[in-house]
């Protein structure tokens, strides 16, 4: 399987040439397969804990046997792709992220630039029945925030083949010290700067909250896809001086695009 991703140019770009160059391989068989394309728009949060949004390209690529049925995949996770699975919906795979930059404009406050971080680790994934899967993942930020995150999640799917996909289900997002730190934590150099109290925040449970995916075909070729999804900071993020003063504990986004079928083989 190769999973969807739904993020900016740059990381579509980098998934692009990483799946370009596994495919000579033998990664993925493209013989007698239907492949979807998705291109949309999202509406995302500047930054982790801002009250305000920017847009953000959404990109969705799948692969499935000719005559067989795309698998789920949530419109929230990761890009990955199973390296260890079977037909009982068990998958273990690398994950790939991207978390944009924050800078001092974005907050509105002189406060320390966050670079743009590549988050890369794995994923683990299990389906109990066709309708419900649960799935854990766990990257690590290079450059930009340096941390480690996690996400837990669980999704009810109901579906009739590929003519639509409905999914429901809670998250909860785990981030380390150095996390935190990166975007929660007010030095004495920003405090001075901002005018915000010190703070220095610790690793724990970042937020909870849920996510739902759609998706219907319209005819053979073309369809649609959409996703919604919320959550609260919680912890020391959500005590943040930064997400207080400046920021939003809720953190909404959401996003719809068009997806194309085509078809390989004979």
């Amino acid at each position: 399987m190769l999973s969807r991703t739904r993020l900016g140019a740059l990381g579509a770009a980098a998934i692009a040439t990483f799946t370009v160059a596994a495919s000579p391989a033998g990664a993925i068989d493209f013989e007698n397969k239907k492949i979807r394309v998705g291109l949309g728009a999202q509406m995302v949060p500047k930054f982790p804990g801002s009250d305000e949004h920017a847009p953000r390209p959404m990109i969705d690529v799948s692969i499935a046997d000719r005559d067989g049925t795309f698998d789920f995949e949530a419109p929230d996770e990761s890009f990955g792709f199973s390296l260890i699975g079977d037909d009982a919906g068990f998958g273990i795979g690398p994950a790939v992220n991207f978390e944009g930059s924050r800078k001092a404009k974005d907050v509105d406050a002189p406060l320390e630039k966050v670079d743009f971080t590549v988050e890369a680790g794995a994923f683990i994934q299990y389906s109990i029945t066709p309708s419900f899967r649960l799935r854990a993942e766990g990257r690590k930020g290079l450059g930009g925030h340096d941390g480690w995150i996690g996400t837990i999640s669980a999704d009810y799917i109901a579906r009739d083949g590929d003519a639509w996909l409905f999914s429901i289900g809670p998250r909860l997002t785990l981030a380390d010290d150095t996390y935190h730190r990166s975007y929660f934590s007010v030095s004495p150099v920003d405090s001075l700067a901002s005018g915000l109290p010190e703070y220095d925040a610790d690793g724990g449970i970042l937020s909870y909250g849920a996510a739902a995916g759609a998706e219907f075909q319209l005819s053979q070729s073309w369809g649609l896809f959409g996703y919604a999804k919320y959550d609260r900071l919680t912890g020391d993020a959500a005590d943040s001086p930064i997400t207080r003063a400046l920021g939003d504990r809720d953190q909404f986004s959401g996003g719809i695009g068009l997806t194309y079928t085509f078809f390989t083989g004979g």
